[in-house]
């Protein structure tokens, strides 16, 4: 559904338990594309025999989420949004900021790309500054933040409606 186009961008999550849930995650939401960059863990390919442990962990996760969601690896992450920019898609990093957007105030345009970071650095200040907005989770507890993969599934669902 073209008016409602959403890709994830997982940069640098370090976890592969991490990706192995935004895989299944994005597979509920019908997202439309995961797009991995950085050190993020890749699904093996699916003939491969001997699997590395990150690989088998990712799959543990996903639930065959890993084979039915469309992924890429971008080697750039900088040219990738580029890519997506000229495009016509939307970017926007899921990160708390000084001037982050509430989630639940942001009106999203699609097509969009979400950008996750890591797990505790982030997405960096130099991504942020070219996205076209940087949304936020709003925390009511003594945390600062989320696990990336659980707040991947709060911003998924809250973006699509």
């Amino acid at each position: 559904m073209k008016d409602r186009e959403l890709y994830i961008i997982a940069h640098n999550i370090r976890s592969a338990h991490n990706v192995g849930a935004i895989f299944r995650t994005c597979d509920g939401a019908g997202v439309t594309k995961i797009y991995l960059s950085g050190y993020s863990q890749q699904p093996a390919l699916e003939n491969k025999e001997n699997k590395t442990k990150p690989e088998k962990m990712l799959e543990k996760t996903a639930l065959g989420a890993e084979l039915s969601v469309n992924w890429e690896c971008a080697e750039d992450l900088s040219e990738l949004i580029e890519k997506l920019k000229k495009s016509g898609v939307t970017i926007v990093a899921l990160e708390k900021t000084a001037t982050s957007v509430d989630i639940r105030k942001f009106k999203p345009s699609f097509p969009m790309a979400l950008i996750l970071g890591h797990e505790v650095e982030g997405v960096k200040n130099t991504i942020l500054e070219i996205c076209d907005a940087v949304i936020d989770i709003p925390m009511r507890g003594q945390k600062e933040s989320l696990n990336v993969s659980v707040a991947t599934g709060i911003a998924i669902y809250e973006l699509l409606g």
